[in-house]
């Protein structure tokens, strides 16, 4: 049995009051379907031992067996309850379970889980404080209420991961006494092990096996924590160089285990990756731009197939393309059948078949065949991307309640903010929804069930994963089909296109020359832009540009003569190395890479980016497009012969992502490949692109 159903029948045979499969769902945060299927489990280990079963009546109610207790050790075998702890186990059990507490512990709850003795914990007590001081923590007594720690959260983690550490190296049958015991851990092992993968892969740093297992239960100690409200005290800010490895990290630990993570928390995550070791090992690096690429063919069939534009959603291009990648850097990993991912595909079925339908495009990149659980993966992203769409322009007035305090209100509500244009009319605290006005909002978003709430809810996570968001997207449609809700965008959901284009006109009648109106039109453009926070700038210059912050004319050239292929790669990089985007050895490292590896560069009809590693050679992030006057062959039949030619010059794998996203969009689109076609210049085709991206921002 698993933990949980272990958990149950512990609970089971204490509990005196009246037992509802709802309750457990509850309790342990998952859905009644799940506590069924624990139920059933345990009625299986009965029945095989002729025991009677627990019967679930009508309403959910659980009836235990009279002779319940008789069959626990059956039901436990193997779970410690007949194992007898030694003194050292139980001080380090004990300590366990009193620092992972989030409240007052009593005695009497020590031993219980310890199946021993008031009396026995009192005896052991004067070491368990001993043994937990060692970790700069205070054992506090209080007669009415049991013992709390006084301490840093900082240093309670380092408590927890010291203790899970050793119990895992000192026991031989009975490994890791403490994590059976007590429920130090959270967030499914498997999906954290995937996750610090694809960051090994993408920063090129490889851990030893032990390390990588340390991590492993670092993120887990970590994720229990924060889950139960208990978040880092401020940490010192840290020139890691793991900041980003650290970052990227924790961004989908959030989204896959449902939970909040905080700056402190990559602050100490980037400061515990400077402390371990790594390995060297390098591999090379163009399967991210062909599975980028794969992603924009397979989101164009996608498009296609259900007759719903979703080509120019950025974030759904970057979300998939990123999960595509995770997918095929490692090997194949068991996901987890969440219940709630199953109920989702049950309402969008037409999407599953969909993105069924169109496997054949990600095939093409790879022989490995995805399981079930993959693609219906696959399909939350279609789905997530499907509700952005459709909610864009929705100016629904919501409340925002949390049960984890004021401060994880805000994350969640900044996640909330990024993908609606919901007006917050206010945020509070769970037990407060029971003072909400009928009309104050259309309706609340809580991270628990409101029970006596007045308005209508949708129970999301702290993290706000894409299941929510579609849970959310649900709740408008009920709305927006059951009222008369307006749906044009009020001020505060107005966008920097509109904006732009409602100020052009003033500024060409205000302005008569049209170069001075171009320019005026130019920065304020900038401006709009920065304040909806579409590109992000500092003193080094643009972090996450356009492609027209990248193919400036200067960048560009046109009617290039080359005589092969060879030379189109060439002519393409010589400007950024007269630049020092690149060195020498970038161009040579390009043209051999695509005679090792064959012409993977190429990745639309006329159009090719060959690249090279960041560490052959790349100094900044840079483009470089050349039209040749007369189009070459690459060796990819159906796509020969190129016409465009686009060094591309990256330091890492996302900074280029949003120019990528553009030109890839824009050579898939007849009227401006036309246009680039048809160019006369460098500065056209500089205006072009811009007015292009314009157009789909």
């Amino acid at each position: 049995m698993n933990q949980r159903s272990t958990e149950i029948v512990q609970l089971l045979s204490k509990e005196k009051d009246e037992i509802t499969i709802s309750g457990f769902a509850e309790y342990f945060q998952v859905s009644q379907k799940t506590i069924r299927n624990d139920l059933k489990e345990i009625n299986s280990i009965l029945n095989e031992n002729k025991r009677d079963k627990v019967i679930i009546n009508s309403g959910g109610k659980i009836n235990i067996p009279e002779n319940f207790e008789e069959a626990m050790p059956i039901l436990l075998e193997g779970d410690f309850y007949q194992y007898k702890l030694s003194r050292e186990e139980r001080e380090q059990v004990a300590s366990a379970m009193i620092v992972n507490s989030i409240d007052y512990i009593t005695l009497a709850t020590i031993a219980d889980h310890l199946f021993v003795s008031r009396a026995t914990v009192i005896n052991d007590l004067k070491a368990i404080k001993a043994f937990i001081r060692k970790g700069n923590l205070e054992v506090v007594s209080h007669a009415n209420k049991g013992l709390r720690i006084e301490g840093a959260e900082s240093d309670k983690r380092r408590f927890l991961l010291n203790l899970l550490q050793s119990s895992v190296s000192v026991y031989d049958k009975h490994k890791e006494v403490v994590s059976k015991y007590v429920s130090v851990q959270a967030g499914d092992s498997s999906v954290i092990q995937k996750i610090i993968s694809e960051q090994e892969q993408r920063y090129k740093k490889y851990l030893k096996d032990s390390t990588f297992q340390e991590i492993i239960l670092y993120l887990r100690i970590m994720v229990n924590r924060n889950q139960a409200g208990e978040f880092l005290e401020p940490q010192e800010d840290t020139n890691s160089e793991n900041y980003m490895f650290a970052l990227d990290t924790l961004k989908y630990i959030s989204q896959y285990c449902d939970v909040v993570t905080t700056e402190d928390d990559i602050k100490n995550f980037s400061h515990f990756l400077d402390s371990v070791r790594y390995m060297n090992h390098g591999t090379f690096s163009k399967n991210t731009i062909i599975i980028q690429m794969i992603t924009r063919q397979y989101i164009a069939g996608i498009s296609s197939e259900l007759g719903i534009n979703l080509n120019t959603d950025y974030d759904f291009f970057e979300n998939l393309s990123n999960h595509l990648e995770s997918i095929f850097s490692a090997p194949a990993m068991e996901y987890q059948e969440v219940d709630v991912i199953n109920e989702v595909l049950e309402n969008n079925q037409d999407v599953l078949e969909s993105v069924i339908n169109q496997m054949f495009v990600i095939y093409q990149y790879t022989d490995r065949e995805l399981s079930d659980i993959e693609i219906k993966y696959i399909a939350i992203h279609v789905c997530a991307a499907i509700e952005r769409k459709k909610n864009k322009e929705v100016a629904f007035r919501v409340i925002v309640a949390c049960h984890a305090g004021i401060g994880t209100s805000r994350l969640l509500l900044e996640k909330l903010k990024r993908h609606f244009k919901f007006r917050v009319v206010d945020v509070i605290s769970a037990h407060e929804a029971m003072c909400i006005e009928p009309n104050s909002a259309d309706f609340v978003i809580s991270t628990i069930p409101l029970d006596g709430c007045s308005l209508e809810y949708v129970v999301v996570s702290a993290a706000f994963n894409d299941a929510d968001y579609i849970r959310v997207g649900n709740r408008i449609d009920a709305l927006r089909n059951n009222r008369n809700h307006s749906t044009n965008v009020d001020e505060e959901g107005l966008s920097a296109k509109r904006l732009i284009d409602e100020i052009r006109p003033l500024v060409y009648d205000t302005i008569e020359s049209e170069e001075k109106a171009k320019d005026f039109e130019k920065e304020i453009s900038k401006v709009i832009r920065y304040h909806f926070k579409q590109s992000v700038e500092n003193e080094a210059g643009i972090i996450s540009p356009y492609l027209h912050h990248l193919l400036q004319a200067a960048n560009i050239e046109v009617d290039v003569e080359c005589n092969d292929w060879r030379d189109a790669v060439r002519r393409s990089g010589e400007k950024l190395v007269e630049r020092g985007y690149i060195e020498d050895r970038y161009i040579d490292a390009m043209i051999h890479s695509i005679e090792e590896y064959g012409s993977y560069v190429v990745l639309a009809k006329g159009f090719a980016l060959p690249h090279a590693k960041v560490e052959e050679g790349s100094i900044r992030l840079g483009m470089h497009f050349i039209r040749l006057k007369n189009p070459v062959p690459f060796g990819v039949e159906e796509l020969d012969p190129i016409e465009f030619v686009c060094c591309l010059s990256a330091i890492d794998h996302k900074s280029y992502l949003k120019a990528f996203f553009s030109l890839v969009n824009m050579l898939k689109d007849d009227e401006y490949r036309q246009m680039l076609h048809d160019a006369e210049s460098p500065e056209e085709m500089t205006r072009i692109i811009e007015k292009y991206e314009h157009s789909i921002s």
